[in-house]
């Protein structure tokens, strides 16, 4: 997975910077008439394009902020006030602003399997606001910032200089470091007093780190997840199973998995259809009316920016965007326009698909070589990029094959994708791991249902329980 990761972080990168690609943004909460946003209104802003909007459900959200009422109660500033917003995405992340507005991914939410298990995440972002690490981080980087300027400015021995800076840079990290087990540590408390089974943290940790095993690599920066920030180190789980010990042992405190699991019936899995959805290699996008298929061996991950694409082993990749081409700027000079480096001028050529006036061109690259495609659909130009780290013939003919399926979706079609959708069952007495996972609408589907409703390698299910599994 490393090697895959690497893969597509040098693919992106061998793109030079376009600033015709479009963003989707939402608009500013409403301020009266006269007056301008606040700052905290235009992160709030911000966090919900970045994240897809909020996701509306009155049972998740009622349960959560029940969860957060509790967790106030048991805190040490009981006076402060929290606000939740549930985030439609499928990350698995969760945040706080120092005003105390918390977030958290729908995704997050899917994989926790109780109600200890996500209070256990509510209550360490919590811990931030309570803590004051976000006004604390600021000070130090303005620190760091000012020691930067004094060591350039002043400081006319360069290795003095780059020690002082090296010691600040580090000191910053392991402030962090120390924030993120303070954090924990008022977390674990707060969910235990609460009367939350305080095993819930470790377990939340251990489920996330083996999600990120099992999940497709992408470089949007909307997927970077809980971990990216908050990262599940073997050390930082043992310290959360030393703090819960300091509160009772195993097994006692509240989980409620059973209500926790009733909410979540029908809770969307994955991609929005606001987003497109990528089955396997097929990527259909109801509300553009698009699809297409990758090559074969190509596993597709649906991002905010980008259709990104990894070929098993990881010497091929591609990725799907839609950018603003004037409508009197040919698809051939526009490959041609340096969006792009090291094209090949004369490897451009125009075609059609399916009735979409395109064009390909060749690049190269260090490490990467690189077929692109243009296609003019509507108003606006979607642009494949396939690369190769050996490219060949047989590779090249690959690239082509699934550019010609992209087409229009007719509208029984388009009426006809629905999103993902989790579906509580009760465990029957011959139900196993390997017979319910059958069921999973997922790649890897063993692996995902046994991550998605917390079980180990070897843990086996218990008839009357619940369980989750992943629909149509």
């Amino acid at each position: 997975m490393r090697g895959a990761a690497i893969a597509l972080v040098l693919f992106a990168a061998a793109c030079t910077a376009a600033p015709d690609s479009k963003q989707i943004s939402l608009a500013l909460p409403a301020t009266p008439r006269g007056e301008q946003p606040t700052a905290t209104q235009r992160e709030h802003a911000r966090i919900l394009a970045s994240y897809g909007g909020a996701y509306d459900n009155a049972r998740v959200q009622n349960e959560i902020e029940k969860i957060v009422d509790r967790l106030v109660a048991a805190s040490e500033r009981p006076d402060l006030k929290y606000q939740v917003t549930v985030l439609n995405s499928p990350a698995i992340n969760a945040f706080a602003l120092p005003n105390g507005q918390l977030y958290i991914t729908r995704g997050l939410i899917a994989l926790a399997s109780d109600k200890a298990e996500l209070a256990s995440v509510l209550a360490h972002e919590m811990g931030h606001v309570i803590a004051r690490h976000a006004a604390i981080r600021e000070e130090q980087a303005k620190q760091a910032a000012m020691l930067s300027h004094v060591v350039n400015d002043v400081l006319s021995d360069p290795q003095t200089g780059a020690l002082a800076l090296a010691k600040a840079k580090l000191s910053i990290a392991a402030f962090s470091r120390a924030q993120e087990f303070e954090a924990d540590g008022i977390g674990v408390g707060m969910s235990a007093r609460a009367g939350f089974d305080p095993f819930g943290a470790s377990r939340i940790l251990t489920g996330m780190q083996r999600n990120a095993e099992v999940k497709t690599p992408a470089t949007d920066p909307r997927a970077l997840d809980f971990l990216s920030s908050h990262p599940a180190t073997p050390e930082r789980v043992q310290n959360a199973l030393v703090n819960a010990r300091q509160f009772s042992s195993p097994g006692s405190g509240e989980r409620d998995r059973a209500e926790y699991l009733t909410n979540l019936d029908g809770v969307i899995y994955g991609e929005d259809p606001s987003e497109g959805f990528a089955r396997g290699r097929k990527f259909q996008h109801p509300k553009l009316g698009f699809t297409f298929t990758a090559p074969p061996g190509f596993s597709l991950d649906n991002t905010t920016q980008a259709v990104l694409g990894l070929k098993e082993g990881g010497g091929e990749a591609l990725r799907l965007d839609v950018v603003s081409v004037p409508a009197e700027q040919s698809l051939p000079d526009y490959l041609k326009s340096g969006w792009m480096d090291n094209v090949e001028a004369l490897t451009v050529e125009e075609f059609t698909v399916n009735g979409f006036p395109a064009a390909t061109a060749s690049a190269t690259g260090e490490a990467w070589s690189f077929r692109l495609f243009a296609v003019r659909f509507g108003s606006d130009v979607y642009r494949f990029i396939f690369a190769a780290k050996n490219k060949t013939a047989a590779a090249d003919r690959s690239f082509r094959e699934s550019v010609a399926t992209f087409r229009r979706m007719s509208l029984q079609e388009s009426a006809q994708v629905h999103p993902l959708r989790l579906k509580i069952v009760t465990v029957g007495g011959n139900d196993t791991v390997e017979t319910l996972a059958r069921h999973m609408a997922t790649d890897r589907p063993v692996e995902r249902f046994r991550v998605i409703n917390g079980l180990g390698p070897n843990d086996r299910l218990k008839p009357g329980d619940k369980a989750k599994i992943v629909i149509e």
